[in-house]
């Protein structure tokens, strides 16, 4: 099996913000830490977010990006990281539409 198609699909999001900012984009990076039952996307998945809104990537397969990008945006204006948990125990999770069953945690940060 060639692992070499998923180390790009996983770098593509690093490589994008990487362009974003030398095109003098203020960017954050949401991480996937940490996962439990049914997640949709695994540990170490990225997405990008620019001030204007803008993402690439994926942390939720779609259901909670929306959550994601706002908090992104206040993490570019304040210059500090925030830790996200979305899961269906959380009334939040319905609303941004996390049901798949589990659980995840994301790490925002502003990246340079």
């Amino acid at each position: 099996m060639d692992n070499s198609i998923y180390l790009d699909e996983a770098r593509e999001p690093l490589i994008i913000a990487e362009g974003w900012m030398k095109d003098g984009k203020d960017v954050a990076i949401a991480t996937v830490v940490e996962t439990w039952g049914s997640a949709p996307r695994p540990v170490g998945s990225h997405l990008i977010i620019d001030a204007e809104g803008n993402f690439h990537g994926s942390v939720s397969g779609g259901c909670v990006e929306g959550a994601v990008v706002s908090e992104a945006i206040d993490v570019i204006d304040s210059g500090k990281a925030k830790m996200l948990e979305f899961g269906v125990a959380d009334e939040t999770a319905w609303q941004v539409g996390l049901s798949c069953g589990g659980r995840i945690k994301v790490y925002v940060e502003r990246l340079g």
